[in-house]
Formats: structure tokens, sequence, C-alpha cells
């Protein structure tokens, strides 16, 4: 299956960078490139690309108003949007974290991770990498809305949350806790749902938040 992806950015030459690179994969194409925020959401609601590369900072309007508009809470049927963001930036990155974005890559971050960044999400794996989202999600601050009590999570349900906080795909959540990825994928509907939640960025975001992310190494052997 084709993954069908949306580029939206400011700069032509990073968009003609960014293609290049996409469509060098025998299952990635794409579909359009947008200048600035109205082009990208005019271009994201006509096509209903499987992928939406964003840009932070864009005319008219910026990444974070784009994200809201495409897979904000009162959209009814949300695309997948990446974040594209650098760390001089990361006070952009829980605006964009809670306007539904499902994931962030680095606009440095190298053609591998960037392939495996669109694949991911189009899998519904919002986190690539740890070397990415972890250096990122320890900058946030914590928010009102999940400031719920860890005792509400099963131990379980605390450990597929450990490890997607470390940036595992639900795959490799199953492979770790020796569980099935139909296992995982009810384990995660069950965490959003007690923790008021939308996404895996925001299940990473609690974990490095209240502590878990970590909370094993703190305790050493035995």
């Amino acid at each position: 299956m084709t993954i069908r992806v949306l580029i939206a950015d400011d700069q032509a030459m990073v968009r003609g960078g960014l293609r290049l690179i996409l469509e060098d994969q025998d299952d990635i194409e794409v579909v359009a490139e947008a200048a600035d925020g109205v082009e990208a959401i005019e271009a994201a609601r006509r096509l209903r690309p499987d992928v939406c590369l964003v840009d932070i900072r864009m005319p008219r309007l910026d990444g974070l108003e784009v994200t809201r508009a495409l897979a904000g809470p009162a959209v009814a049927e949300p695309l997948r949007v990446i974040v594209v963001t650098t760390f001089d930036l990361d006070e952009y990155v829980y605006g964009a974290l809670h306007g539904g974005a499902v994931g962030f890559i680095l606009k440095d971050a190298g053609p591998a991770l960037l392939v495996e960044a669109v694949r991911a999400a189009h899998a519904g794996d919002a986190l690539v990498s740890p070397s990415i989202t972890v250096r990122l999600l320890r900058h946030l601050k914590r928010p009102a809305r999940v400031a719920l009590a860890e005792s509400r999570l099963s131990e379980r349900e605390t450990e597929v949350v450990r490890l997607i906080a470390r940036g595992r795909t639900n795959q490799e959540v199953g492979a770790a806790l020796f569980i099935s990825l139909s296992t995982v994928k009810s384990h995660v509907s069950t965490i959003q749902a007690k923790l008021g939640l939308r996404n895996r960025v925001e299940i990473a975001a609690w974990a490095w938040e209240h502590g878990i992310a970590n909370e094993d190494q703190r305790r050493g052997p035995g």
C-alpha cells in the first residue's frame, strides 16, 4: 500500500529535499506541497493524505494552527500530522501535542529517520525514536489535564506506558512484554481512556511528566 504524504513548509528547498527523500521509497508518494498554513489545510482536506509533514513556522497560519485544524479535538476525522521542529522550538512541542500531532521530527534528521517517521505515523505508531521524542518530551511542562494518579493504571499498563515513553512501537512493546499486538493495542486504548489522553504522544508526555519513563532504572538492581 502506498503511503500518501503532504509536505507543508515555507522553504521550497526544504520541501524539495523532503520530496526527494520520500519519493525514493517504493511505498511513499508525495501527493501535495504547501508553502503556507492556509494552503496546507486546503490541500489536506481536499486530498486526505495518509500523513502530513507540517513545519512549525509558516506564513498566514503556523504549524500549530494547521495541526489543530487537521487533527485537533474538534476534528471528526483527524489526519495524521507529524510536526517538523528543531530543538530551539521546544516551547512549541506541547502546543502541537495537544493540537493532535502524532509525532515530531527534526529538520536535520537523516533520510532514514524521516522515512521511519512517516511509516510509523501511517501504522499508528506515533513515536519514532527516543533520540527525538525523549529529548523533546523532557522539556514539557505538566498540564492539568494529565495530572492524574498513576495508581489508576495496572502494573502491566504502567509497563506499556514506560515503553511507549521510550519510543517503542506497538510491535516492540509486544515483543518486550511477550504479548500479542492486539493486546498491546487494547492496553493503549485502555490507558488513553483512563488518563483522558488522545494518542501515543500524549501517553509518552504523561510518562515523562510523572517520572515513569525511567522508573525501573532509578530503582536499581533487585
